[in-house]
């Protein structure tokens, strides 16, 4: 008879090698070490965080796999009882970086099976009941360990043997250490990683290269899972596509995008596929946090907040919610300036779509915890995103570098953003339309912010504000291949051609913050020259 309390693993075989090759579909991590294709280096096992048991066969199988290994590798280990604290905190720190190393997704440590000849045996270890001065053992290794990887003790029995596996997923973003120290596999035994220099540079160029849209979050389920988890109707809306008569024709057309991958009878959800089409976000653990936040302040500063609203569908989903709910917090205004007419929102939609699609985009999916964040003031609209940008954000207007550059191709293809770099662009038109402030675009700590300001006349506008909009302007006459004047600048701030030495006051002091330049050296009237990006 064999229990199990819950145990999330499934392994799949690939037909590559007639033996001793488990395989992972996709190309979450493509690499094989090892040049016998039979040994136990070019095994790969998949596995899942469910919520629902495995079936006595299924954990039979899973069981008889790992065992029918011929040696212990750099990514599992088999113990009977000896052990002590101090060894299983380097026994993790070692799995973690070889399963790493090797292209695993986890590394395995088993209590109850015998090393030498795989036998089954069973163990007195009780993991839930150990102590470290007083410490729960698991507590206690989390403390111990850097980073703190989310391994996880799992107690079961096989013909009535009580057997304890450690599951410890593979470091992604640098080797793992146990006080201070980080560990490797070699052969049977565990050494200290700075003694292989080699296999400590290969982790780093391993974990420097993981992609977030191509991790697995949800695996080991079914196609009619897939349906329930995610809205396949949406994707065909977007993409103008007619929606397959089969849900194999659904599921091929995923797999095609990546949105999900094909495993032995199975399937599993991208990250990918999840962020963009998720019915509900909470039903992917990792992910849940992801979901964009709008928070609406009575007045200027975040004292009094008056709502706050999660969207919790997936980012393609839900795109159009979360602009329909920000459009419906903010006031409308009164006509401005000649070139409006009617009355109008606070803020153009064009520009808080491009915005918000960008801060999607852009953002950096390795600061956990935290999401795109949009805050909506009396005064003001705040759209920040996890992650430093990758280029200065003075050049936010004529250059463009992805971060997340399969998502990116998919919020274009579905029309949810614009083409490559010139979404700013488009920004900048609106803004410059409604005659409001130059949005600021700052760099942070750990993330990225662009502010949107409401309508003020010309006259409250502060110097700061003045020579942001006339560097901005300069910038987006340059990418229009066009050149800035005294007189498209007047226009910009629709101030009267009487007042045009106003306008070259703030040229000048552009100029002399080494923002721009002139395009016409030989030109000495100030009403007539043209202006360039100082970087052009």
């Amino acid at each position: 008879m064999l229990l199990v309390e819950h145990l999330p693993l499934r392994i799949s075989s690939k037909s590559s090698y007639s033996k001793g090759w488990l395989g992972c579909s996709g190309d979450l991590f493509p690499t094989r070490v090892g040049s016998n294709p039979t040994s136990s280096s070019s095994v790969f096992i998949t596995t899942a965080f469910i919520d629902k048991k495995m079936t006595s066969n299924e954990l039979q199988n899973i069981t008889s796999q790992l065992i029918s290994l011929t040696t212990e590798n750099e990514w599992l280990e088999f113990k009977q009882n000896n052990y002590s604290p101090e060894e299983i905190g380097k026994r993790i720190s070692a799995l973690s970086n070889g399963a790493c190393l090797t292209g695993q997704r986890f590394g395995y440590l088993i209590f109850g099976i015998e090393d030498e000849n795989h036998k089954v045996v069973g163990t007195k270890f009780k993991p839930k009941t150990e102590k470290v001065g007083g410490e729960e053992l698991e507590h206690w290794l989390i403390k111990m360990l850097n980073p703190k990887i989310d391994f996880r003790f799992y107690e079961y029995t096989i013909n009535e043997k009580p057997l304890v596996m450690i599951e410890i997923p593979a470091t992604t973003d640098n080797p793992v250490r146990f006080r201070h120290k980080a560990f490797i596999r070699i052969g049977s035994y565990t050494k200290e990683l700075t003694e292989y220099p080699e296999k400590e540079r290969q982790i780093w160029n391993k974990t420097s290269r993981q992609v977030f849209e191509t991790e697995i979050t949800k695996q080991n389920i079914t196609a009619d899972e897939i349906v329930k988890l995610l809205n396949i109707q949406k994707y065909f809306d977007l993409t103008n596509l007619p929606l397959p008569t089969s849900q194999k024709g659904i599921i091929d057309r995923f797999i095609r995008e990546n949105f999900i991958h094909k495993e032995q009878s199975n399937y599993s959800i991208t990250n990918l596929g999840a962020i963009l089409f998720a019915k509900n976000l909470q039903d992917f653990e990792r992910l849940n946090r992801k979901a964009i936040r709008v928070v609406t302040y009575k007045g200027k500063s975040r004292v009094n907040i008056l709502k706050d609203h999660t969207e919790f569908k997936g980012y393609a989903v839900g795109f159009e919610n979360v602009i329909e709910y920000i459009n419906s917090q903010l006031p409308s205004s009164e006509p401005i300036g000649k070139a409006l007419r009617e009355k109008i929102q606070m803020f153009p939609e064009l520009a808080i779509r491009e915005l918000v699609a960008n801060a999607i985009i852009h953002q950096d999916f390795s600061e956990t915890g935290t999401s795109v964040l949009i805050e909506l003031f009396q005064d003001r609209l705040e759209i920040a995103n996890p992650g430093k940008p990758l280029i200065t954000t003075l050049r936010f207007i004529d250059e463009y570098k992805s971060r997340n550059e399969k998502l990116a191709d998919c919020m274009r293809r579905m029309r949810i953003c614009e083409e490559l770099g010139s979404g700013i662009d488009k920004v900048i038109i609106e803004i410059e339309k409604y005659q409001l402030p130059a949005p600021v675009f700052l760099e942070m700590e750990k993330h990225t912010k662009i502010t949107l300001f409401s309508y003020i006349e010309f006259k409250e506008m502060s110097k700061k504000d003045r020579i942001r909009s006339c560097y901005q302007h300069c910038c987006l006459k340059y990418v229009s291949n066009e050149n800035m004047t005294n007189k498209t600048l007047r226009e910009r701030f629709n101030i009267d051609p009487r007042n045009s030495s106003m306008v070259s006051r703030i040229i000048e002091q552009t100029i002399n913050q080494e923002l721009i330049k002139s395009d016409d050296d030989e030109n000495t009237s100030k009403k007539y020259a043209k202006y360039i990006p100082i970087w052009s």
